[in-house]
């Protein structure tokens, strides 16, 4: 009886003190360390759509997306940098949209210096993880290039935009974040990726 009482108080400190951990503000020093979106969005595909239809990200703030993917590493058997990099794509996929806000926009013409990457080079480092090897999506939400209501009937610059500022399509759950979630692309690199699309994805 005594070792029943113990454990029961032990098992009580030790809740309280994961409750106060959980619901601590988060700072700099306690701030996940940034994963990779791409890693992320195909560590979301291969382990948690199965259970989850993609909820949308603006569900929840960036800080609680924190608590849930570290509450459900446990049930689904992530790493420290699968978590990390989940994180990563739900907290990028949680910016507003250029269709939905007042997202500030990126001036599309000559910018930084771009990566030096072809087409294929960045869609396979930035897009698949999404997209998909053969362009039909990878994700819910995310659109089949090679179908008849394929995005790809826009034209270049309206694609161009959409793909710099972030775009959600229309009943999709959820936003595509500006330039895929990779910050580093320039409207050139932009550009090569799209000709890569419409060469290999276009009817």
């Amino acid at each position: 009886m005594k070792y029943l009482i113990n454990n029961r108080n032990l098992f009580t400190a030790i809740t309280l003190i994961l409750m106060t951990i959980m619901l601590s503000p988060i700072n700099a020093e306690t701030y996940p360390k940034p994963g990779d979106f791409a890693k992320g969005a195909q560590s979301w595909a291969d382990n948690c759509s199965r259970c989850h239809n993609m909820r949308d990200p603006k569900d929840l703030r960036d800080d609680q997306w924190i608590t849930t993917v570290f509450h459900m590493r446990m049930r689904a058997g992530l790493t420290g940098q699968q978590t990390r990099d989940i994180i990563t794509f739900l907290q990028q996929s949680n910016n507003k949209s250029s269709q939905t806000s007042e997202v500030q926009k990126v001036k599309i013409g000559k910018n930084s210096v771009s990566l030096g990457l072809s087409g294929k080079e960045i869609y396979s480092q930035t897009c698949i993880a999404c997209h998909g090897a053969n362009g039909e999506g990878m994700v819910p939400g995310a659109p089949n290039f090679p179908s008849k209501n394929s995005p790809l009937s826009k034209s270049d610059d309206e694609l161009v935009k959409n793909i710099t500022n972030g775009f959600q399509t229309p009943d999709s759950p959820m936003a595509m974040p500006a330039k895929g979630g990779n910050s580093a692309l320039t409207t050139q690199d932009i550009k090569n990726v799209l000709s890569y699309i419409r060469d290999n994805f276009s009817q």
